[in-house]
């Protein structure tokens, strides 16, 4: 891993060139990041929502939106865990956690039931508020292991100790999934209410969302009826070009008011940023993308209210 030590400023997409926003806007906006409470406050859940991010398409965004999805709502005052099943654990890195250390507590120790979540749980460097149980490379022979497991599909469930996630003030638990429908993204289902699905804006972008939503009814029939997809992002926008528009207004018919109104834009800067440990809004937080995904935490965070009246009519 790269140095977290703090990049240069000064970047590409903040230039007048590359910035469709004026630069005192960004600045100020960066400012409001980098100032603590400066990003306001957003309204605490009722009750804790445990959010799945799942897509079993590769490269659409899922271990990106879990990351800076958390750091946002950090920002806004709320207290976050975000619990990597990947075994990649590149949702561990872009938060600062060194998973790479044989004995550090993980996931996979949680799943076995070896530790429990207050020993899994550590705190990321980005915030105060924001939790991470990491991933480590043991996790990839887990799906194995769990299969002549008893209740195999409710381990993670089963780990999630709600009296620790209130004792250390979480509000939300994201759960970053491995991009595959195996036993591990079953677990994260399980082990949620809401589902929340980022979309590529590009070609094929559909491509596997109904297999997708079919295994969540799957789940929602046999282990967990409370599940539901609450949220849809739309990652990688380019606005130069019309097929972004034409499938985010596909993805708008097709799903509906669960599409979030603000959009992902395609960024270097937001790929670059776990190379440093970071997530982008800790890594260039007046760029579009910190302020894209700023503006997604607050749009997820201003549903709260409905998402709990959603959960139980369930």
């Amino acid at each position: 891993m790269v140095s977290r030590e703090t990049p240069d400023p000064v970047s590409r997409e903040t230039s007048a060139k590359y910035f469709d926003t004026p630069i005192a806007a960004a600045a100020e906006r960066a400012s409001q990041v980098l100032t603590p409470g400066g990003a306001g406050q957003l309204p605490r859940p009722r009750e804790p929502r445990i959010i799945t991010v799942a897509n079993q398409k590769g490269g659409v965004g899922k271990t990106t939106t879990s990351v800076n999805i958390a750091a946002a709502l950090a920002l806004h005052g709320l207290g976050v865990l975000v619990i990597d099943l990947d075994p990649q654990g590149n949702a561990s890195t872009a938060l600062g956690i060194d998973h790479r250390d044989p004995d550090v507590n993980s996931v996979y120790e949680l799943l076995l039931g070896e530790i429990t979540l207050a020993q899994a749980m550590q705190r990321s460097p980005a915030h105060q508020r924001l939790f991470c149980v990491p991933a480590t490379l043991d996790l990839a022979g887990a799906e194995i292991e769990l299969v002549s497991m008893v209740a195999r599909e409710t381990r993670l469930r089963n780990a999630l100790d709600l009296d620790t996630i209130r004792d250390n003030d979480i509000d939300y638990v994201i759960v970053d999934c491995p991009p595959s429908l195996g036993l591990l993204t079953v677990n994260a289902m399980v082990a949620a209410r809401e589902v929340l699905i980022p979309i590529q804006c590009e070609y094929y972008a559909l491509e596997g969302v109904g297999q997708l939503l079919s295994n969540i009814e799957l789940v929602q029939a046999h282990l967990n009826k409370h599940l539901w997809v609450s949220t849809v992002l739309l990652t990688m926008y380019d606005g130069r070009t019309k097929l972004a528009d034409q499938v985010a207004d596909e993805v708008r018919r097709h799903f509906g008011d669960k599409v979030l109104t603000t959009v992902i834009p395609r960024s270097v800067k937001v790929s670059e940023a776990p190379g440093f440990g970071m997530t982008i809004i800790e890594y260039d937080p007046g760029s579009r993308g910190a302020m894209s995904y700023l503006d997604a935490g607050r749009e997820l965070g201003m549903r709260a209210e409905r998402a709990g009246q959603e959960g139980q009519n369930r």
